[in-house]
C-alpha cells in the first residue's frame, strides 16, 4: 500500500461528456494516483472539498496503449480513474458548476 497524504491522490478531474452526464446523479470521476485505494480516494474528496460526502468509489485501472513511431515501439503511460458518487445529503463540488 503506498504511503500517500490526501492531496496527492487526485491528480485532476476528468472533463469529458460521459463524466458531465453523471453529474446529475452526484457521480464525479477524477484521475488518481495509481497506487491510491478506495479508502484514500474517499478521505482525499473529503478534505479537500468541504461539506461533501462520499456514498461510493469505483476504480478503474488503465494500461498503457502501445505506440510506435518510426521503427520505435513504446507505451503511453498507465493510470488510473476513480467515480466517486456523493451522498444525497452532501454538497456538490463546486469545480464541476461551471461546466
Amino acid at each position: 500500500m503506498a504511503d500517500l497524504k490526501y492531496y496527492d491522490v487526485i491528480l485532476r478531474p476528468v472533463i469529458t461528456e460521459n463524466s458531465m452526464a453523471v453529474l446529475d446523479d452526484k457521480k464525479y470521476t477524477f484521475l488518481v494516483h495509481p497506487e491510491a485505494t478506495k479508502a484514500q480516494v474517499k478521505e482525499a474528496v473529503e478534505k479537500m472539498f468541504e461539506g461533501t460526502k462520499v456514498a461510493a468509489v469505483n476504480t478503474m485501472n488503465y494500461s498503457g496503449k502501445p505506440k510506435r513511431r518510426g521503427y520505435i515501439f513504446g507505451k503511453t503511460k498507465k493510470f488510473k480513474k476513480a467515480v466517486v458518487k456523493l451522498a444525497a445529503d452532501s454538497k456538490d463540488i463546486e469545480i464541476f458548476q461551471g461546466m
